[in-house]
């Protein structure tokens, strides 16, 4: 039964993680032109927090760091927020109403899926607020519609991906995992870079392979065996078409990560160093101009971490 008005807390706040692809397997484009993904996802400690508030109407406000480019951010009638409003709203037969603020600390268009877990958050904060008791099965299949990587954006931990990435199950993971993530200053284009697969991998198997090698290595906890496993097929094209990218994972590498991998289809790099003082000296030496960086916002983060979680509500 849905709540009436004067009932519901004066707002809720969720909080849903950035994610890296730590294997992406791709395969051959279907005949509806999506792609089938394997993937093993990771949450990891950057966060986008969504707060709403009860209003008569509907609205969205996003707020940015410093660092992060503001033009990149959709309008708000096709932001993902708003769809994932719509979307719930008609499974209950309520109105889409409510004030939602986005504090925003995931990289925009960066390939960690900082949309998605903006829509996760949405589905979770608006549920309460509306009071409309939604079930974990139904939450996941509107997450779904929204796109590949919401169903985990609301799962978080280490899980396996199939179908678009969307169909998602945990994995064991006995890690605790240290990222160094560099975002870059303009995007790169998701379908820009699945079309160039598509040229470079002519004959790429109508499903990607299984990555059993990741799922042990996660299991081992060993962060020189997760290093030697992480795979992304969509590296290559994103390379290709900007170089530069290449040029910063192996400047990652000389710096001492373990090892360095494009974060979905970028143009975020992430690097995976061993302890958190590990990855404050690569991290360290990516920022610092004097010792040949030129990245002025270079972030830590530990995986795995929860998915879209409650923080706080009054």
């Amino acid at each position: 039964m849905t709540a009436r008005f004067e009932d519901l807390p004066a707002q809720f706040t969720v909080r849903a993680p950035a994610k890296i692809n730590l294997h992406l397997g791709v395969g051959a484009p279907r005949e509806d032109g999506y792609h089938p993904l394997l993937t093993v996802y990771q949450a990891v400690g950057l966060h986008d927090d969504v707060t709403v508030r009860p209003a008569p109407d509907w609205s969205v406000e996003v707020a940015v760091p410093d660092w992060m480019d503001a033009g990149q951010l959709p309008r708000l009638e096709d932001n993902i927020v708003t769809r994932a409003a719509d979307l719930l709203a008609a499974h209950h037969g309520v109105p889409r109403t409510g004030a939602v603020d986005v504090v925003k600390a995931i990289p925009v268009a960066g390939g960690m899926a900082g949309g998605s877990a903006d829509a996760a958050a949405a589905l979770v904060a608006l549920d309460r607020l509306w009071g409309t008791g939604t079930t974990d099965e139904d939450l996941l299949r509107i997450a779904a519609e929204l796109g590949s990587d919401v169903p985990f954006a609301l799962i978080g931990g280490s899980a396996l991906g199939t179908g678009r990435g969307e169909l998602v199950q945990r994995v064991e993971d006995a890690g605790t995992w240290w990222w160094v993530a560099v975002p870059s200053d303009r995007g790169l284009s998701t379908p820009q870079v699945y079309r160039h697969f598509d040229e470079l991998s002519p004959h790429a198997p109508a499903q990607p392979p299984p990555a059993d090698d990741l799922i042990a290595a996660l299991a081992s906890g060993v962060p020189e065996a997760l290093a030697a496993a992480l795979h992304n097929d969509l590296q290559e094209p994103a390379i290709a078409l900007r170089p530069e990218l290449g040029d910063l994972l192996d400047r990652g590498e000389a710096a001492g990560a373990l090892r360095g991998l494009i974060s979905g289809s970028g143009p975020t790099c992430v690097f995976l160093c061993s302890s958190p003082d590990h990855a404050r000296e690569v991290a360290a030496t990516l920022a610092d101009p004097d010792g040949g960086g030129e990245h002025p916002t270079v972030l830590v983060a530990n995986g795995a971490v929860s998915g879209a979680h409650l923080v706080e509500y009054a």
